[in-house]
Parts: structure tokens; sequence; C-alpha cells
């Protein structure tokens, strides 16, 4: 049997490619992943970077950002973002608090960056 989960997954951008001067432009909103089931995939691309830019993945209670603190995805944490790079991370949709985001931390700038999402609907 060939695994359909590229196929059902939904896609969903967080951040549009964006020249990001500041962390503020350098960070997705929040989106909410409860009504996600099984694994979220984030994928963050990064182009040109000046300075550095240190991604980092956030959850909360809601999408206000209530309790807002960093966890740590399967593959660890990110490590400092280097030019025209793609970085995966994945986690259980059930292991975030409800809602996430990516956060882009820059010192110097600016960067490039965009960053996008693949996980499965929850069937209710």
């Amino acid at each position: 049997m060939i695994n359909a989960w590229p196929q059902a997954a939904v896609h969903t951008n967080l951040l549009s490619s964006v020249s990001a001067a500041a962390t503020v432009n350098a960070t997705s909103a929040w989106v909410q992943a409860s009504n996600r089931e099984g694994t979220v995939c984030v994928i963050v691309n990064v182009g040109a970077v000046t300075g550095t830019l240190v991604l980092t993945l956030e959850d909360a209670t809601d999408g206000a950002g209530s309790g807002g603190a960093g966890f740590t995805a399967n593959e660890g944490a990110f490590g400092a973002a280097t030019a025209n790079t793609q970085h995966k991370r994945t986690f259980p949709a059930r292991a975030c608090r409800g809602f996430f985001r990516v956060v882009g931390t820059i010192t110097t700038g600016p960067s490039l960056i965009s960053a996008s999402y693949l996980a499965h609907p929850k069937n209710v």
C-alpha cells in the first residue's frame, strides 16, 4: 500500500516570502494545530542572510499567543540559519498546545525567509 500522507495533507502558508529587516517581519502569525491530526511538517526556506537569523517554533494556548513558549520539534531545535537553505521540522499535532508559529530572530538584517506547513485536517 502506498502512503497517501502527502496527497491528503493540507498545505498552509505561514510566512510569505519576505525580506525581513527585523524579527517581527520574520515571524508568522499564530496558526491553529488543534484542528489537525498526526504529524505537522513545517518547512522554512531561507535565502540571503545578512547578519544572523535564528529559527524557533513556539506554541500557545490560543490564537493571540497566550502563554507562548518555544518547543522542540522531533528533529531537535533549529540551528542558526545560513543562506540558501531549507529547514524541515515535524511534531505531533497533539504535542502542541493548540496554536504554533515560526519565529525568525534577526540580530542584523535583512534576511529572506518564507515558511509553510503540511498537516492532515482532523476528521470529526
